[in-house]
């Protein structure tokens, strides 16, 4: 198993799917991140990885640099390890989303090692996707969930499994009491299902203030956009969601199809008529957008990630 991996997704619900055979995790407030440790002598031409640990972003982007932290405690994991899962920051007992925004925007080394000290990751897995070089993606979700506790149960800290429950009582328990420690909502995952990535294989009930959003257009260069234009589901008006983080311009950059050529106006509160390039209906990019009331009353859109 090489990287660039496409990582499962999942598909925003407003309740949870009903019937049995279902897991249900929380949902922390991080970024994605699949986590490789290479049985070879870590050198692979083919990826273009060099060292036993490679760490790699939702878009497909190396990120081992920005987080040292992870590398080092990542060496732990068996030769041919793959997991997936989410990189967090906790802090006064709960996540903090910039923090991990600033942990992955390390531009340097010396600033990568200094945020590490500063704040330090935690990884919450939540798949084992290959284990002693063996992929194991075709096998159902129990079997990879069992696996992965008993891989890192032993290890502690700051890799660690998420919580995850089939009692949907328990599950419903979480989704009311954890958002004070940053949960944004719960997954629930299919028993029997194997993973596809690349798919919305997966059901996400979020709590209110985030939604997904597809992304319309863009301002800026393509290598690095500003911001992004953006329409709600059900509603073709374009918004002007607020300036990209570095990490999310970088995303962008790999993950939005090239401009078709055109431009459009969209009208943005406090700012007036703002330009911007217009995507192609297809390949339709997603995101998360946490929703922002101004003190003007308007609707802003602040993007949180990828989907």
């Amino acid at each position: 198993m090489r990287p660039p991996l496409q990582v499962a997704l999942a598909e925003s619900v407003e309740a949870l799917p009903p019937g049995d055979g279902w897991a249900f995790e929380p949902k922390f407030d991080g970024h994605r991140m699949v986590v490789f440790h290479f049985r070879d002598d870590g050198r692979d031409s083919q990826s273009g990885h060099d060292g036993d640990v490679l760490l790699q972003a939702r878009s497909g982007r190396q990120v081992a640099r920005a987080f040292p932290d992870l590398v080092a405690a990542a060496r732990a994991l068996p030769a041919g390890t793959v997991l997936d899962g989410e990189v967090v920051v906790w802090h006064e007992g709960r996540t903090d989303f910039a923090a991990v925004q600033r942990r992955a925007a390390a531009a340097s080394p010396a600033r990568a090692r200094a945020l590490a000290h500063e704040l330090p990751a935690s990884y919450a897995a939540f798949d084992l996707l290959a284990e002693n070089g063996i992929d194991l993606r075709a096998l159902p979700y129990a079997e990879r969930r069992a696996r992965l506790v008993r891989l890192l149960t032993p290890l502690g800290p700051p890799l660690q499994p998420v919580p995850s429950t089939t009692d949907r009582e328990t599950a419903l328990t979480w989704y009311e009491m954890l958002p004070a420690t940053g949960v944004e909502g719960l997954v629930a995952k299919r028993l029997d299902g194997p993973y596809r990535g690349g798919r919305r294989i997966w059901r996400k009930l979020r709590h209110s203030d985030t939604r997904d959003a597809l992304a319309v257009g863009f301002t800026g260069p393509p290598t690095a956009p500003r911001a992004l234009v953006i329409a709600l589901p059900g509603d073709g008006t374009p918004i002007l969601t607020t300036p990209l983080p570095a990490a999310l311009r970088a995303d962008a950059a790999v993950l939005l199809p090239p401009a078709t050529g055109e431009e459009a106006v969209v009208t943005a509160v406090g700012i007036g008529d703002v330009t911007y390039q217009l995507l192609p209906p297809e390949p339709q990019v997603t995101l998360e957008i946490r929703q922002r009331t101004t003190r003007h009353g308007a609707f802003s859109a602040e993007p949180v990630r990828f989907r």
